[in-house]
């Protein structure tokens, strides 16, 4: 398959998926059904604390739901390629909480009031509060990869969070700014969403022993999945229900975001779409929501975003062809389809 060719689902795979995305879900997480309880054991105490509000927030937010996929890939990825023991439940939490940590940071950075269908940490306790607790997030998961005593997982993990820092710091380059070119694009979601996907990969491998062949193989595997992920997420700030996805339609928009749909959508348009959309990103209007989402679709934006999106679950899958068989890998596997199939 080269990359100019949308990659396509498996038949039953699609229709699962397409017709009912939560059940597809809830069969890929049943591979790993004790695990993840196990997780999310874990993940509650080690969110205990002596300070009240740290108890409160952590209970909140990590109470309010979520796919669970980045966790989700180190229990599968480390059960294909044979792993046996339990450090796999300690590190699923670790990349929770980072995962969670970078959440509430970019909703103060944001300013958002919405996630998940609930009102943001920082809604509720304030911007300093979930800095904060977001900063305890991020050093009690470094207490937590001590625990794990593998110098290699640390290493992977140092340069993870950094590599995020320097995402985030980027989108914020980028924000109101309708210059914003795919590649710049593609640079920071590598690094802001993309990077933690590889790093729940690559750090099943090492504990489970794997060469660094294969670590490489599914590190890219993580990468491109996070990749197709943080696409789709795009997509659908502007093609999907608000109910479903928990967010209002137009965040990114208000944000000032320069995400591919619109992006690509500046290049296919006329002059006049392309100022409307600049004005729009340039000052965080929403205006002209209604009109710039027909913009998107009558300019194959959609459906181009779609299609890269299908390009990164690909390679994503391709990554793995090394990787002996097993419901494990078939469930990997079937997350690069559901990613980008998923309406949430």
């Amino acid at each position: 398959m080269t990359l100019s060719e949308p990659a396509t689902l498996n038949s039953e795979v699609e229709s699962l998926v397409r017709n009912d995305p939560h059940q597809r879900l809830d069969e890929i997480a049943s591979h790993v059904e004790s695990d993840l309880n196990a997780v999310n054991e874990e993940i509650l105490s080690r969110l205990e604390s002596d300070v009240a509000l740290i108890n409160q927030m952590g209970s909140y937010i990590i109470g309010g739901g979520g796919k669970r996929l980045r966790p989700m890939t180190v229990l599968l990825a480390s059960r294909a390629l044979g792993y046996e023991g339990d450090d796999h439940i300690t590190l699923a939490a670790v990349i929770e909480f980072i995962h969670t940590a970078t959440l509430l940071h970019d909703d103060v950075v944001d300013n958002s009031n919405l996630r998940r269908g609930m009102a943001t940490a920082n809604d509720v306790w304030g911007n300093e509060a979930a800095v904060l607790v977001g900063d305890f997030l991020y050093s009690r998961s470094f207490e937590m990869m001590v625990e794990v005593n593998n110098m290699r997982v640390m290493e992977i993990m140092a340069e993870t969070t950094n590599a995020i820092a320097a995402g985030e710091v980027m989108q914020l380059l980028n924000c109101n700014d309708p210059e914003t070119t795919e590649a710049q694009y593609l640079k920071t979601i590598h690094r802001k969403t993309a990077r933690l996907f590889e790093s729940a990969a690559r750090i099943s491998a090492v504990i489970a022993g794997q060469s660094r062949e294969t670590e490489d193989a599914v590190g890219r595997y993580g990468q491109h999945l996070g990749t197709a992920f943080q696409m789709i997420d795009d997509l659908l700030d502007y093609h999907s229900d608000s109910e479903e996805t928990g967010k209002n339609i137009g965040d990114d928009l208000a944000e000032g975001k320069a995400t591919l749909p619109l992006i690509r959508a500046m290049k296919e348009g006329s002059s006049d779409q392309r100022s409307l959309i600049s004005g729009a990103i340039e000052f965080g209007k929403l205006e002209e929501i209604d009109q710039i989402i027909e913009i998107i679709e009558s300019t194959g934006a959609f459906a181009y975003t779609s299609r890269r999106a299908e390009e990164q679950a690909a390679r994503a899958k391709e990554a793995l062809a090394a990787i002996p068989d097993s419901p494990y890998l078939q469930a990997l596997l079937n997350l690069a389809d559901f990613t980008v199939a998923r309406s949430f």
